[in-house]
Parts: C-alpha cells; structure tokens; sequence
C-alpha cells in the first residue's frame, strides 16, 4: 500500500494507477534531465528559462513520488524518444530538440487524468507556449537559410527525378539520360543559388530602404517640443495622433544621445538570413537532392528497375524531409511528410507519363 493512501485513508491505488504513475513519474525525470541538458547549452535569459523548466518537472516528479509512496520502487526507464531527447540535447542542444520538446509538452494527459493537479495540468499547457517561444527565437536565426536549404533540397529531388523519368521513358539510352541528370543537377543547383542570393539581397535591400534612418535621432535635441515634430513620425508609421504625440514627448525628454535599437529592423534582417548563406545552402542542398535519382544509372542500372530504384530513394528522402520540416514547424511529422512525398512522386509520374507518350509518338 502507498504511504499516501495509508496516511489519507484513500484505497490503495490500482495497480493500473501504479503503471500509470510510474511511467509520469520516469518522464518527469527524462525532462527535467532534457531542460537541465539544454540550459548547459544556453546562456543568459534562456538558460535561466531552461533551468526553470526544470524545477517544475521536478516538482511535477515529486507529486507522484508523493502518490506512489513505497510503490515508486526502483526508477523506471523513461521512453525510447526521451532518452534520445536527452542525448540529442547533451550534443546538439538546437532548435530541432526544442521543437521535439514542445510537441512532447503538447501531449501531456495530465488534463484527463484526476490523479494530476489542476495546477500540473496547467503548468505543461504553459510549458508548450514557453519552450515554443524558445524555439521560435532558433527558428527566426535560421529560417532564411534554412528555407533555402529545404527549398532546394526538395526541388533537387523532384525536378531531377522528373527530369531523369521523363527521359528515361522516351526511349532513350542510359548514357544520355545519366548525362541529362547531371546537366540537370549543375544547370538546378546554380540558377537555384544565384536565386536565393539575388531574392535575399533585394529583400534586404528593400528592408534596409523602409528603415527609419540612423542619424535621425540626432535631430532631437533641437526640435520644438510644443511643435514636436517627432509625432509626425509616428503619425506615419501608423500610431493614432494621441498616442504619437505622447510617444514623441517620452522620446524627447528621455533622449540620451544614442539610438535606440529597433528590435523589429533587427528581427526582419535576422529571419531573412544572409544572401550568402542562402545562395551556398540552396547551390548545396538543391545539389545533394538532385543526385540521388541519378544513382541507380550512375550504378549502371536500367529499364523498370532504374526507374523504381530512383523513385524509391527519392521517396525516402522526401519523406525525411518532410518530417523534419514537419518538427521544426511544431506540426505532425508524419502528415507533412507524406504530402512532401505526394508532391514529388505525383510531379515525377506526370513527367513520366509524358515521355512515354513522347517515345511513343517518335516511334
């Protein structure tokens, strides 16, 4: 019998309940562990944020500690995916086992269960929002390169897979259609990199036009209070009169003689991503994707089976990707993977079918 049950005079909990409990009682553990192994890798605020995460699956631990009393027994192992959680953060610590942890928070069943607090419940519903804004700040540092890179990778796959099929299917050699894959492969890769670096310069430079400018501020120590110019500018960035107004006060009798820094001209620039750092992850990625149908020929494979064979990897790793994309977004993994995988077959058969009417109409 428990200890609580005992002391309560509540019936000894079923041993359902103890399973049950046990298991609450290793994964509390496991993310306690996982927010302690990723605070290590953090500093400042977010350390502090982590560590505190920590602390309250810790106290989440305890309640069933409480509850199970001399059933708790010998520590159970938490699951397969926590203890590869942990030691993807003791390594990595990044945003991709944030996004893991947030949908782990968001699968809590402490909400159904009348052995967990009210307040347990509402402590892993917060939990999910917290490590989501965590993960959000690693998601704005690499989305622009980031898309790049899932944005080339994917269209290396599919277009280079259709390529290779619908050549294939028109009867041709395999010398020619191993050549059209690799003239496919270079011919992608750098128009996708000279894209991605001329789309993410402009959009820079366009950023960089609209913002406000940096020697502007040093006009405010001479402006009419009683006039205040400054108003005028907040008029026109969207701020009714009232609250331009005071706002331009505030500024005016606040000014220290350096610039405040605007956090939203620093967040547009950092979820954009550098042209550089986009153009080589496109070139790459686009690249990687777009020799894998060109295997099986470059394998001396042929026919039908050429034809499975470069389908089949390719389908694999859009299904990788698609499940990453998928993690990294905090969505099911399994949904966005098999529509990346509808996509890039359905793209490929269309292509596949149209050469073969091609070869046909030549013969």
């Amino acid at each position: 019998m428990s200890t609580a049950a005992s002391a309560t005079g509540a019936p000894p909990p079923s041993p359902a309940d103890v399973r049950r409990w046990r298991r609450y009682l290793a994964e509390e553990r496991a993310e306690a562990a996982l927010y302690t192994r990723l605070a290590s890798k953090r500093q400042g605020e977010e350390r502090a944020i982590l560590l505190e995460l920590a602390d309250a699956e810790g106290r989440h631990a305890a309640h069933w500690v409480d509850l199970l009393g001399e059933e708790a027994g010998r520590p159970l192992r938490p699951s397969v995916r926590s203890r590869l959680l942990i030691w993807l953060a003791g390594r990595f610590g990044s945003v991709f086992v944030l996004a893991l942890a947030q949908r782990a928070e968001a699968r809590s069943a402490y909400g159904d269960d009348e052995h967990a607090t009210a307040a347990m419940a509402a402590d892993e519903r917060i939990h999910e929002e917290v490590v989501r804004s965590l993960a959000e700040r690693g998601r704005a540092r690499m989305s622009g390169t980031f898309r790049a890179a899932v944005f080339g990778m994917n269209d290396g796959l599919v277009s280079n897979l259709a390529l290779v099929l619908g050549i294939g299917a028109s009867g041709v050699g395999n010398a020619t259609i191993l050549l059209t894959g690799i003239a496919g492969l270079l011919a992608g890769a750098l128009s996708m990199g000279a894209g991605e670096f001329v789309s993410v310069r402009s959009q820079r430079e366009l950023l960089e036009a609209s913002n406000p400018s940096p020697t502007a501020h040093t006009a405010l120590p001479d402006l009419d209070v009683n006039a205040n110019e400054l108003a005028l500018v907040y008029r026109a960035r969207g701020m009714p009169e009232d609250e331009a107004r005071s706002k331009a006060e505030e500024r005016i009798a606040t000014y220290s003689g350096e610039r405040s820094p605007d956090r939203a001209e620093v967040r547009s620039h950092e979820e954009i991503g550098s042209a550089w750092g986009a153009a080589i992850s496109s070139f790459c990625f686009f690249a990687s994707g777009a020799i894998i149908p060109v295997l099986p020929y470059l394998l001396g494979l042929g026919g039908l089976v050429a034809v499975a064979v470069a389908a089949g990897l390719v389908g694999i790793a859009l299904l990788l990707t698609g499940a990453t994309v998928g993690i990294l977004s905090g969505a099911a993994p399994l949904s966005r993977a098999l529509r990346q995988l509808a996509i890039g077959w359905g793209a490929a058969a269309a292509t596949y079918v149209l050469g073969l009417l091609f070869g046909t109409t030549l013969a």
